[in-house]
């Protein structure tokens, strides 16, 4: 759940709400560094720290072709999101998809006033630069993306895979973004009339109340749906179930999950927009929830198989930061533990069991740990949200206080209602868009350049020399 307005003033002119006569908002230095700061922390998850956590899961002569991917991808949506994505997701437009207002990011700055204009966070009259916010949230968009291909790597197209990346951000993405996320801020809502006008011109699911704090259903789910559409529909690699395709190196896989970890304190706490007490709790929530899912995997894995290994400890680790995303801010400790828990659990089943039953070669696990992850902490966050069980429960903005109204079974609907609306959206968007490209460009690599290996045969180049 994310304040996502443009110019404040702007979107209470636009939704006809006139603002309380107060000194004019300024910047808050303090908030700001901070976002700052957790905007680099999303960076380093997606460069280096999804790269090399993907690059060593795959085989040596795959590599590069993975690094190169999130590199290439992480690039490109920066600029669509900078050229339109921004304005699509998180300007006024209509319940499913914003507008152009800032396409180009065009208005942020007024140089006839010589003024930048403002994003609010969730306090009122609390405010950090629109640009920075921007930033924030296309590093989300970028990361998205990237998760998408460990589904089908070693074998897919580098061309189809950007198109398909260009097509599905567009399509897939920025819808989600706009109807979980967007809402014009907390200051223009004085009374129930002025939270009527807020929320009515808020995304649709916003307007329903699903609670999604760090992008459980925007991030996690939608990208591991359109993975697995992907892996279906580019088909198995070549000798899945009869050679040997383990990781080459878990060293690797070690050193990006833990990039990870560490960048995942900017995307969830970040979340907050404010250096505050949400942020502190989104913190020490994705630090437990995190160690949770590491230890509960890890014995689970000892227990069924015998042994404990790196990658069940680095998959354990992804798969609490997956759960907790869309609970941080909302859930206390206690809670934020329990998910940890059940998702380290219950994503290693879907690594192993519900993988078979799906008879997919989902070639890094993308939907059992980010699909299954998020669809866990999802539905979690409706229950442990509660103020019963130590959560925030839902912010009544024109008490200025938490609301005493807290069903968890009307929660737990809106957020599986949230989960269903991602999963059928993303999948036939996904479908489509894999379609499309396999007719204009075909999204698979011949067999004998995938059996050489991509770096290779698509780019000249080898991650190693002997």
């Amino acid at each position: 759940m994310k304040a996502i307005v443009s110019k404040i003033l702007a979107a209470a002119l636009a939704l006809g709400v006139a603002l309380p006569a107060l000194a004019a908002p300024s910047i808050n230095k303090g908030d700001t560094a901070w976002m700052f700061t957790a905007t680099l922390l999303v960076i380093m998850m997606s460069i280096p720290g999804l790269a090399l956590f993907y690059g060593g899961l795959v085989r040596a002569k795959n590599m590069l072709s993975v690094l190169l991917q999130i590199f290439m991808i992480f690039s490109l949506i920066i600029v669509l999101w900078c050229l339109y994505g921004y304005s699509l997701a998180f300007t006024p437009g209509n319940p499913f998809i914003g507008g152009f207002d800032r396409a180009f990011l065009n208005g942020i700055y007024d140089p006839a006033a010589g003024m930048f204009s403002m994003a609010a966070t969730f306090s009122k009259e609390t405010m950090i630069p629109e640009f920075i916010f921007v930033a924030f949230q296309g590093t989300f968009a970028a990361i998205t993306c990237g998760l998408i291909v460990g589904a089908f790597a070693e074998r897919a197209r580098f061309s189809a895979v950007m198109l398909f990346i260009v097509l599905w951000f567009t399509f897939g993405y920025l819808p989600i973004a706009h109807m979980v996320w967007f809402w014009a801020g907390p200051d223009a809502i004085t009374d129930a009339t002025t939270l009527a006008a807020v929320t009515d011109a808020a995304g649709w699911l916003w307007q329903k109340g699903a609670l999604d704090f760090a992008g459980g259903t925007v991030v996690h789910i939608n990208a591991a749906v359109a993975g697995l559409v992907g892996a279906y529909v580019i088909g198995k690699r070549v000798g899945y179930g009869r050679e040997s395709m383990a990781p080459h190196s878990m060293t690797m896989t070690m050193i990006g999950a833990s990039l990870l970890w560490v960048g995942w304190f900017g995307f969830n706490a970040g979340s907050a927009l404010e250096a505050g007490d949400i942020a502190a709790l989104a913190f020490i929530n994705t630090l437990l929830a995190t160690a949770a899912a590491t230890v509960a995997w890890t014995l689970g894995e000892w227990l069924t198989k015998g042994k404990p290994s790196m990658l069940g400890a680095a998959s354990g680790a992804v798969s609490g930061l997956v759960a907790i995303t869309p609970a941080c801010g909302f859930v206390g400790p206690m809670g934020a533990l329990v998910i940890g828990l059940v998702g380290g659990l219950v994503c290693l089943w879907g690594v192993n069991g519900l993988k078979r039953m799906l008879r997919v070669d989902d070639s890094l696990d993308v939907f059992g740990v980010h699909g299954v992850g998020g669809i866990v902490g999802a539905l979690l966050t409706g229950v442990f949200a509660s103020p019963q069980l130590g959560g925030q429960g839902v912010w009544d903005y024109v008490a200025n206080k938490a609301s005493p109204d807290y069903s968890i079974g009307h929660q737990v609907w809106v957020q599986v209602q949230a989960v269903g609306v991602t999963i059928v959206w993303s999948a036939v968007i996904a479908f489509v868009a894999f379609k499309l490209v396999d007719i204009v460009i075909g999204l698979r690599v011949p067999e004998e350049q995938e059996r050489e290996g991509l770096d290779i045969t698509s780019h000249g180049e080898s991650a190693y020399h002997s």
